[in-house]
């Protein structure tokens, strides 16, 4: 691929795995910091995977966790799961210090990403919003959040991540300027949108949760209430405090900190593979955190659920 002069002011971000030659063509570089780089990358493929299809068997196969909140789980692996298949191998292959080089077919394929990272931000708000009306309203949440309900939103999370990928993807704007406009506009109904509501539900959930715990003060000691508001804060604080360590610091980059400073390729590569991190982290989260996953994901790993019939099991 032929490189202009032009552009010899970004020849020292280049990528480990590349280099430039004498006659200004980028090729494969490899290394043993490129062999490093792709096997750790690899790695983290392999969790991601494995984590959620532990998730997507558990689910699937015991008939214990056919609920509405585990479809939305279920939906998030999914999406989770092809993060890992998909987009870790073709970051890898097509990362921002190669692919900046090459506007063809490849590099807008790469970008699909869009897509799978928007729907595991719309598969969380869900959650959010199942777990709201679990906690704050429990009298109505069987009426509200059935399976028709839960169907809705997933088909609604998918085909809008879907249109935001293709038009990420496929959209061409003339000027720079009208670029940049559309690329913010987008980032704050696909990320800092998302975020508010979900700050606001987790609020609202940590309040009432505590304000409960409180009114049962009469029948339990002020330890156990102490305890169990603790226990809400700290839930709470895991979910939103991870998802936000991984995203937040790329989208306050690619929106704020671009306008003031020239952000190093390294930099905004190290951030991207952070947001994918979030896909490794979530079956932790969501399914690790629970009693009933752990004891699914024993008896899958262990293989007992190829010695007999374990579908009606009391996990």
């Amino acid at each position: 691929m032929k490189i202009s002069n032009n552009r010899s002011d970004v020849f020292s971000d280049i990528h480990p795995c590349y280099k430039i030659d004498a006659s200004y063509l980028l090729s494969s570089n490899p290394s043993s910091l490129c062999a490093l780089f792709h096997i750790f990358l690899g790695s983290l493929s392999v969790v991601t995977v494995c984590g959620n299809l532990l998730v997507i068997i558990s689910i699937i196969y015991f008939k214990q966790l056919h609920t509405p909140t585990n479809s939305l789980v279920l939906s998030l692996a999914v999406t989770d799961l092809l993060v890992g298949v998909l987009v870790y191998p073709l970051t890898m292959e097509f990362s921002i210090s190669s692919c900046r080089y090459n506007n063809g077919l490849f590099c807008k394929v790469s970008s699909f990403d869009i897509t799978l990272c928007t729907s595991s931000i719309m598969n969380l708000c869900c959650i959010s919003i199942d777990r709201y009306y679990a906690v704050c309203q429990p009298l109505t949440y069987r009426t509200k959040i059935n399976h028709y309900a839960v169907v809705v939103m997933i088909l609604v999370s998918w085909t809008v991540s879907v249109i935001t990928g293709n038009a990420f993807s496929f959209a061409e704007v003339e000027t720079h300027s009208v670029n940049v406009t559309a690329n913010i506009m987008s980032f704050i109904f696909v990320f800092y949108l998302p975020v508010i509501i979900m700050l606001c539900i987790y609020l609202k959930i940590l309040l009432v949760a505590q304000r409960q715990a409180r009114s049962i003060q009469n029948t339990k000691s002020g330890a156990t209430v102490s305890k169990m508001e603790r226990k809400a804060t700290k839930t709470l604080a895991i979910v939103m405090g991870v998802f936000l360590m991984c995203w937040f610091p790329f989208f306050f980059c690619v929106t704020f900190l671009s306008f003031i400073m020239s952000i190093p390729v390294a930099v905004l590569e190290t951030l991207n593979w952070l947001v994918f991190s979030n896909s490794m982290l979530n079956p932790f989260i969501y399914a690790f955190f629970y009693s009933w996953f752990r004891s699914a994901f024993k008896m899958i790993i262990s293989g007992k659920i190829f010695q007999g019939d374990f579908t009606n099991s009391k996990l």
